[in-house]
Formats: structure tokens, C-alpha cells, sequence
């Protein structure tokens, strides 16, 4: 199961308390209490593993070490050490205390999420003139806190949207080694699939229902990931009795949930071809051609309209490079 919407909650190592000591080596008496250790941070990295965020499925708090008490003879204590949690390239942390957001872009990319506490003075550091044998000591500072929601967006060249059961994981298998799931099933797969045509990026979005932007099914979920690509492919059924109120029904759901989605490149893919006849195939391109769209029929049991789509696919790759 993808998970790709947790909260969490971050908190920084405290500082190691600072030490009282004194020197027993007789004519070199004096304080030698050393500082206490500085806490250790917590980091987030940005990595290429789509499932990353799984790790907070139950894990929701996550803890810096504390740094170490100072120790005798001017000896410091040891810093914790800072840890620094996976998550997906494309996660977008809204610090929920701050109303600040990051977004993880590049694979090795860190943020520091809360910095830990630094250590306590010890003894030896409040020595002077007049105090020659001191017993003030710091205790550490507490680390940083912060409340988080990582909410994961695909960042993809091309997404495959369309109605449930239109032929996108099988279309995504063909083409890249993607693993989906594929039967004939009358509804949606529970999480996208990501399959790689040489230098592009291609996202399988599980297919979308009539009122996802409202919330029906897991659409809003869903629509969220579509935000992301570049470049869409509609997906709709050789078997439709109605192809272009199928249409509609996918592009009414993108207004809904951000207009600015209908201004992406859409190519139509007339899927499944093989299960009609050429005769009816024929009969909803000319209907699907009228919305001014390249139109690609295809199917990837007889392998018709492959040929033409890696076509499409290798000019995408040539504007990527561009």
C-alpha cells in the first residue's frame, strides 16, 4: 500500500548537562568539569524510493539523540548523533507550527528539520579571578520541535489518466518494466504505478470516477498526484458505448479540482481496440477527433498503435532535452 500522506511529529536531541569535577592532582587543583554534548538533529533526505514514506505508517515520532553529561579532566561529552530520515523526491513537508512549506526536489537533498540542543557549560567555564573553585554548571538546551505532514506529489513527464479499467497498467507494462496489477476489473487500482521509457517518467494514476473531485472513492488522493506531470495521456475504452461523455467526465474532474490542469498537452488514446470491430473503432476516433486532440488507437495485445505512441514518446523526450 503507497503511503503518501502522514503526520509526524520531530523533536531534536537535548544537550548534554555540563559537569562539576575537580582536578586531585595535588599543586593543580582547580575545576575540570567538561561541556556537555550537543544534541543531535534531524534531517529528511530525498530519495527515488516512491514507497519511502511507509517507514511513518506507525513510527510518528521521531527523536534526535542527546548529546552526552561533560565529562572530568576538560573531556567534552559526545554529540548526538543526528539522524536523518528517507522520503520520496517530490514530498512536500508543511511544518503544521509554522505554516511553512519545503518541498524535497532532488535525490540527496537534506532539510534540516529541528536543530538539537547545544550542551551545558561545565564548571571549568565559569572559572575566573575571583571564583578559582566554581560548582555553577548549564544544564543543556532543549532540542528544536516541530509538528510535520509529508504529503507526497509524483513528479512524472507523463500521467495516464481515465475512467477505471481503460487499459493504463497494461499500457504501462508494455512499454517500461513496471510490475502493475492488470485484470478486468470495474474498478480503480488502490495506488499509482511508475514505469521509466528511457529519460521519461511515466505515472500510471489509478483511474478516476464521476465526482473524485468531491472526494468520492480516493479521488481527491488521486488528483493530487496529477498535479505533478508534465504531459497527460486520457485513456478511454474501445468499448465505451460513449467515448466522449467519458471524456468529459475526467476533464470535468480536473476543472473541479485545479483548472490550470485542462492547459496541460493531452494526447487521447482509443484503448482496448482489439476487443471491437474495426468498424466501430472507426466510428468513435472520428468523434473523439473533433475535440481538436491527436488521437492514437491502440492495443497492446496485438501491438497496433505502439509504434506511433513511442513515436510521441521519443519527441517528448526530445523537448525534455531541449
Amino acid at each position: 500500500m503507497l503511503i503518501d500522506d502522514v503526520k509526524i511529529k520531530v523533536k531534536a536531541g537535548h544537550g548534554g548537562i555540563g559537569n562539576v569535577a575537580f582536578n586531585k592532582t595535588k599543586l593543580s587543583l582547580g575545576p575540570t568539569g567538561g561541556k556537555g554534548g550537543n544534541g543531535g538533529s534531524v534531517y529528511l533526505e530525498g530519495v527515488a524510493d516512491l514507497g519511502a514514506l511507509a517507514q511513518f505508517r506507525y513510527k510518528k515520532e521521531l527523536m534526535g539523540e542527546d548529546g552526552e553529561k561533560g565529562g572530568r579532566q576538560l573531556k567534552d561529552g559526545a554529540d548526538g548523533s543526528d539522524l536523518a530520515f528517507k522520503v520520496p523526491v517530490g514530498t512536500i513537508v508543511h511544518n503544521l507550527l509554522t505554516g511553512q512549506d519545503f518541498e524535497m526536489t532532488a535525490i540527496g537533498q537534506r532539510l534540516l528539520l529541528a536543530k538539537g540542543g547545544g550542551g551545558g557549560k561545565g564548571n571549568f567555564l565559569f572559572r575566573s579571578s575571583t571564583n578559582t573553585s566554581p560548582i555553577e554548571f548549564q544544564r543543556g538546551l532543549e532540542g528544536e520541535e516541530c509538528e510535520l505532514r509529508l504529503e507526497l506529489k509524483l513528479i512524472a513527464d507523463v500521467g495516464l489518466i481515465g475512467l477505471p479499467n481503460v487499459g493504463k497498467s497494461s499500457f504501462l507494462n508494455s512499454l517500461t518494466n513496471a510490475k502493475s496489477k492488470v485484470a478486468n476489473y470495474p474498478f480503480t487500482t488502490l495506488e499509482p504505478s511508475l514505469g521509466v521509457y528511457f529519460e521519461l517518467i511515466l505515472a500510471d494514476i489509478p483511474g478516476l470516477i464521476e465526482g473524485a473531485s468531491e472526494g468520492r472513492g480516493l479521488g481527491i488522493k488521486f488528483l493530487r498526484h496529477i498535479e505533478r506531470t508534465k504531459t497527460l495521456f486520457h485513456f478511454i475504452s474501445a468499448e465505451s458505448p460513449e467515448p466522449m461523455q467519458d471524456y468529459e467526465i475526467i476533464r470535468n474532474e480536473l476543472k473541479a479540482f485545479n483548472p490550470e490542469l485542462l492547459n496541460r498537452a493531452e494526447y487521447i488514446f482509443l484503448s482496448k481496440i482489439d476487443l471491437v470491430s474495426q468498424e466501430e473503432v472507426d466510428q468513435k476516433l472520428a468523434k473523439l477527433k473533433t475535440l481538436n486532440k491527436e488521437v492514437f488507437p491502440i492495443s497492446v495485445i496485438d501491438k497496433r498503435g505502439l509504434t506511433q505512441t513511442e513515436k510521441l514518446l521519443r519527441q517528448l523526450i526530445q523537448q525534455k532535452t531541449i
